[in-house]
């Protein structure tokens, strides 16, 4: 743990200083409500102060349940959630595209609602014109300046704080920057960096990179980083697992990362924010940069600012 306790190092996303390792929420609303409210309160209580959420995770539930473990916590702890979709319990998958101004205004109320709070810091906007997920289609197909006007409109109300994107690519993220954009959510690991000019955008502007799926997923197109021999080999030399080498890498990559990986379990929590403090030599991240596989597009750049973080 570092010595100002914020796992991960210090970090910021927009106004705010978050510890670079924050926490997903998205699987705390299932299984026992017990078990999860102790989750988070350990997260806390480890210095963890960015919790990433939505109101259609588990329709509501994870709100809830973020409410009922920190409303009485000490510690500041910044909010980050999302709209654009609505959950549709009882479907497959359990949500909906809702990406219309009047969705997206709906979506921050049912946040302040489910918790409790008077203003969510902030909101990302996911976009539905790239994937992974659900492409837009219809009347769903809704012009980017179009819910930027809402989502400024929530902000100018002080309903929320900053404004966020997410599953963006380079044009969009351009396009969207004169509103203030503070942070930015893509599919993006190791061993997926098809959105490598997305990164270069935000180290351009200072606006926070923050991963999903760095790990990789179960999901066709996403490979999981564990499991590449490389990594593999790099974990056994430091006496890591390979999903802290994975996320050690993501952190070293570029200085405006911010991770959020998930998890049920307080031991694989804590294992998630000890890979805050693991160190790798330059030998081992030219290793990992070099994995058969991976894009490398804009890495030149990338590396710049590293040295420079340095």
């Amino acid at each position: 743990m570092p010595e100002d306790g914020r796992p991960g190092g210090p970090g910021q996303i927009g106004a705010h200083a978050v510890a670079r390792i924050g926490y997903g929420a998205m699987s705390v609303g299932q299984g026992p409500a017990e078990g999860a409210i102790e989750l988070l309160r350990r997260a806390a209580e480890l210095g963890v102060n960015h919790l990433d959420t939505a109101s259609f995770y588990d329709d509501g539930e994870v709100n809830r349940r973020i409410r009922l473990a920190l409303n009485s916590y000490p510690r500041e702890v910044v909010i980050v959630s999302k709209v654009g979709a609505v959950s549709t319990p009882g479907r497959t998958p359990p949500l909906a595209l809702a990406q219309k101004p009047e969705d997206l205004r709906a979506a921050v109320e049912r946040d302040l609602e489910q918790l409790a709070i008077e203003h969510v810091p902030v909101v990302n906007l996911r976009r539905a014109d790239i994937g992974p997920g659900v492409i837009a289609e219809g009347d769903q197909v809704v012009d980017l300046d179009d819910q930027l006007a809402e989502m400024i409109a929530l902000r100018d109300e002080g309903k929320i704080g900053e404004i966020g994107l997410s599953n963006v690519d380079a044009a969009t993220l351009t396009r969207a920057l004169p509103a203030g954009v503070v942070c930015v959510q893509n599919a993006y690991s190791l061993l997926d960096r098809r959105r490598e000019d997305v990164l270069q955008v935000c180290l351009n502007h200072g606006v926070a990179w923050v991963p999903f799926f760095p790990l990789g997923s179960a999901f066709p197109g996403f490979p999981k980083v564990a499991d590449d021999p490389v990594v593999q080999r790099v974990a056994a030399d430091v006496g890591a697992t390979p999903a802290q080498v994975g996320l050690a890498w993501l952190l070293a990559h570029a200085p405006n990362t911010l991770l959020i990986p998930g998890t049920r379990s307080v031991d694989h929590l804590e294992d998630n924010l000890a890979a805050g403090t693991l160190s790798l030599s330059a030998e081992h991240l030219a290793q990992l940069d070099a994995v058969p596989g991976a894009d490398l597009a804009g890495r030149d750049g990338v590396e710049a600012f590293r040295t420079a973080d340095e």
